[in-house]
This record gives structure tokens, sequence and C-alpha cells, in this order.
């Protein structure tokens, strides 16, 4: 952008007067809207001339923004799934140096240990092993799996849903993988990895591609190579990948095909009965294993 230069004081003239914003700068300019003095750093081309920062920031107030289908103002590039990886990478990277091994981080690692999902654990009073496992990963590989996982699938769906609602939806989907362990599996099951949360951005994925009426095709492909994985490959825990699976998609739903004018609320409504209904699924599993603990 190119502005007409301020034209210099002359010994004859008038002393030109001061930027409306900064008062120490003489200037011949002025805004074409509220017609103030103005230097050229504070003015913007406009569609007719040139308007003070202020007058173009009261016009931008009137002014609908753009969003995506689920509401969220449109963004160029996403930043929470980059965050999330980094947190994964570094709590790898901090197992692996307890334990001196990237292959068998599992192994010696005071922050592993403590981390890791077991229900008959959890059952203790250990919460917290409900969302922390889904920052540990076994070995370098099922951790580049993941998070390539994660970079492919989460910075789209950041795009759309926006960051709080992605966080929301990643956090939930992680609690699904974890609840659903905990409800159908073994009480002595360990289990680790992002794989529920990620999944629950698969399952939203696809919803998201139904709403949009895009070519579903290699979605279902997607999910069918998962699938395949999940039961050929040994120690992967299926019930993690089909709870964040379900919470996933069915946040995507609330998310998508909410009412438009109403559409805060519903969103809102969604995670806050589904928070409270895997709380709930929790807490009714916790009491059948402290019997089970109390009982033994």
């Amino acid at each position: 952008m190119t502005l007409p230069p301020s034209p210099p004081p002359d010994a004859g003239q008038p002393v030109l007067p001061g930027c409306a914003r900064h008062p120490d700068r003489p200037t011949g300019l002025r805004c074409t809207r509220c017609e103030r003095p103005a230097c050229p750093e504070c003015l913007r081309e406009a569609a007719v001339g040139y308007q003070c920062v202020d007058c173009v920031r009261e016009g931008n107030r009137g002014v609908r923004r753009a969003v995506t289908v689920a509401g969220a103002e449109l963004v160029s590039k996403p930043i929470v799934a980059p965050v999330l990886i980094a947190l994964n990478v570094l709590v790898f990277v901090i197992t692996a140096v307890q334990s001196r091994s990237v292959m068998t981080n599992y192994d010696g690692s005071d922050l592993f240990t403590d981390w890791f999902m077991r229900p008959i654990l959890v059952a203790t009073g250990e919460w917290w092993r409900l969302v922390t496992n889904g920052f540990l990963h076994d070995g370098i590989a099922h951790l580049g799996v993941n998070m390539l996982a994660l970079w492919f699938l989460g910075r789209d769906l950041e795009l759309l849903l926006g960051r709080g609602r992605f966080i929301a939806s990643y956090v939930l989907s992680l609690l699904g993988g974890s609840v659903a362990i905990m409800l159908f599996d073994d009480p002595m099951t360990a289990a680790v990895g992002a794989s529920g949360a990620i999944y629950g951005l698969l399952g939203g994925l696809l919803v998201a591609v139904l709403k949009l009426k895009l070519n579903i095709g290699p979605v279902l492909g997607v999910i069918a190579l998962n699938v395949v994985i999940t039961f050929s490959v040994p120690n992967i825990s299926f019930l993690a990948h089909a709870g964040g699976f379900v919470v996933g998609a069915a946040l995507m739903a609330a998310m998508l095909y909410a009412p438009a004018k109403q559409r805060g609320s519903w969103q809102a409504g969604a995670f806050v009965a589904s928070a409270v209904v895997l709380a709930g699924l929790t807490f009714y599993r916790y009491n059948e294993l402290q019997a089970l603990l109390l009982g033994g």
C-alpha cells in the first residue's frame, strides 16, 4: 500500500496539525471518514481514499465474520494440533530418558508407571490415569504412527471446529476410549496411547464428510484400514478405539447438526452431557471394582 506523502511544512504556511493518535507528528493528511488529521502510519486504504485505524476498527464491528459450518471463525492455520503433538513428543522424550530406551521406554520410567491406564488402579483413586495414558506411547513407532494421524486429522478438524471445540472433542474422545476400557476390559489391562482421541477425530471426520456431502470413499477406506490394523496387530485396544470413535462421532453430529440460531447452546450442552455420561459410567465401574477389591 502506497500512501500519499505528507507535505512538508513551509515557513510561509500555517503549522500543520498533529496526528490525532500521534500529536507529535505534524501531518497534512486526514481520514476521509472522520476527517481527523492522521499520519501515514495511522491510515489504511479504503474503498474511497484512506481511513484512520479507529474508523476501520469501528467499521469492522458491524461486519459479520465468516464462520464454518460448526460456527468457528475462519483461521488460516492450526495451533492446537501441533501443540498436542509437541506435548506427546515431550512426554515420550521424558520416558525415553528415564528408561534409556526409545523402544522400551515403559521399562524403568517412573512417569510411564505413574501415568499408564489400568482400571484396577483407577479404582484405587488414581483418576488421572484416565487422561494421562493418552499422552504415553509404547516405543518410537507407536508415537510416530499416532502423531502422523493426529497431524493429518487434527489440522483440518481444528480449522473446521475452532480451537475450543477441537480441544473439547479431543479430550472427551480420549476419555471415551479410557472409559470403554474401564467398563468392558479386564481390570488388570494396561493401556497407553492417543489412539482413543485420534479415533474420536476419525469418527468426527466421518460425520463432517456426511454433513458437507463430500466424497465418503476415502474416509471409509481409512476406517477400514484402521479396523484391520486394530484386529491384526497384537496389543492394540479395540475398546479404546471404539470408545473414542463413538464419542467423537456423537460430538461432531451434535456440533454440525445443531440449529444455527441456538448452535452455541446446543454445542455446550453436548459437551457437558458427554462429560456427565462418561463420569457417571466411570463412577459406576469404580464402585464395581471397589467391591471387587474389598471382596478380594
